[in-house]
């Protein structure tokens, strides 16, 4: 199937049978990437006396609990209700779910504190769209070992804040990251970079996404894609979530 968006004037054409699935499927145990000290996903078989939840087992069919931590245990989406008080929850939060975006790849460097961040300039320098409205952010270097990486404690690349600002004065209503984080693993709660995102506390951007713990493949190149940005219905501020991308090609 084949469909056709535009922007900046431009018509483009995407195939919606080469999809780019850039999230990461959720394993029981530690075959996940894990961050901010999370349990590890738990899939437990529902048991009594009169039924077994597993058909190795003996059972008629299926039937097991999940046990996971959205924000530590794999691709998840958050809205502004991860850091308000206002019981804001993702499911009312996101009501649209096809975007323009735009994938680009920078490579964090380290600061004068010694850690290692993404600035404004990375950013401003990759950025080559207008009228997206997302931005699918890859670091370098990139390989498998983040599809299990535990982050916890390493304390990872991060945004500065003074490039979260220049992305919203762009326009860009959704951030796509393939960091535990937009912010410093411990910064004494101030979320810079979150609260620059949502403009938190004033003038908040209600329908505003933040999706962390992606993974782009390096067989996907930089450029402009058609993203699929999906979620359960879960009232909650974040949910695991299912990010794919359809290569646009311009149509001449």
């Amino acid at each position: 199937m084949i469909i056709e968006v535009t922007s900046d004037s431009k018509r483009y054409s995407a195939n919606l049978h080469e999809p780019l699935d850039i999230s990461l499927p959720i394993q029981e145990g530690e075959k996940n990437p894990n961050c901010y000290w999370a349990g590890p996903v738990a899939f437990e078989t529902i048991r009594d006396e009169n039924f077994i939840g597993s058909v190795k087992d003996g059972g008629t069919v299926n039937y097991q609990k999940l046990t996971i931590t959205p924000h530590g245990n794999g691709t998840h989406t958050e809205c502004y209700g991860h850091i308000s008080a206002d019981g804001a929850t993702l499911n009312k939060s996101l009501n649209q779910f096809h975007f323009l975006a735009e994938v680009i790849t920078v490579t964090p460097e380290k600061n004068h504190q010694e850690d290692s961040v993404i600035t404004r300039k990375m950013i401003e320098e990759k950025i080559h769209f207008i009228d997206t409205q997302a931005l699918v952010v890859r670091t370098l270097a990139n390989d498998d070992s983040k599809k299990s990486r535990s982050y916890s404690g390493t304390n990872p690349p991060y945004i500065e804040a003074e490039g979260i600002e220049m992305i919203v004065s762009l326009g860009i209503q959704h951030i796509l990251i393939d960091l535990p984080s937009l912010d410093k693993e411990v910064d004494g709660g101030n979320l810079l970079a979150h609260k620059a995102f949502w403009r938190f506390p004033k003038g908040i951007r209600k329908g505003s996404t933040v999706t962390e713990l992606i993974y782009v493949d390096n067989s996907i190149e930089d450029g402009l894609y058609f993203l699929n940005l999906q979620i359960t219905s879960l009232e909650m501020d974040a949910s695991p979530s299912k990010p794919v991308l359809y290569k646009l090609k311009e149509v001449l």
